[in-house]
């Protein structure tokens, strides 16, 4: 039981993988998306529930996150009619994320990724975008999601700049 929860992350990784030789918005890239989100909700709250959370964990969680995210890019981004602004904010998103971690890596000496309300939201919406880009204009969701994001990446570089101590405001 006490691995459980790093097990399902893992799996996450490998869905996500399997991702890439789906048709994007067919039934098995649906299934197989399903099961990704799921397996992203159920690993922390059997994590928290058996008192089983780790570093690693968490590690784990974000890494399986970013696959995820990576992959979908890479399927979504072609089927979709993205403005040069929209990949621009894309961009500098990533940009506000990587340097986050880069500040978290300096200062803890390990990878960090803070699981702020913020990033679940932003998380939500992003998993939500491609159920719901059949019924809902392109630019329109673009345009949420990168709001969402930027306010949460930002968020969490303040938290990485002005935190003194590893979970120390």
């Amino acid at each position: 039981m006490k691995l459980l929860p790093n097990c399902i992350s893992s799996s996450r990784i490998i869905f996500s993988l399997m991702l890439i030789y789906t048709n994007p918005l067919s039934f098995a890239f649906y299934l197989i998306y399903v099961i990704c989100g799921f397996s992203d909700i159920i690993d922390g709250f059997i994590a928290r529930k058996t008192d089983t959370t780790s570093s690693l964990g968490a590690k784990l969680d974000s890494i399986a996150d970013m696959i995820m995210v990576g992959i979908l890019l890479f399927l979504i981004y072609p089927i979709v009619n993205i403005t040069s602004k929209i990949v621009i904010w894309i961009i500098l998103i990533a940009i506000i994320r990587l340097t986050s971690i880069f500040i978290a890596m300096k200062k803890y000496k390990t990878f960090a990724s803070i699981h702020t309300y913020g990033n679940k939201i932003a998380g939500i919406v992003l998993f939500l975008f491609p159920i719901l880009l059949p019924y809902i204009n392109t630019t329109v969701l673009m345009y949420i999601i990168c709001v969402v994001a930027s306010i949460s990446a930002i968020e969490e570089l303040i938290i990485q700049l002005t935190i003194r101590t590893k979970g120390t405001p």
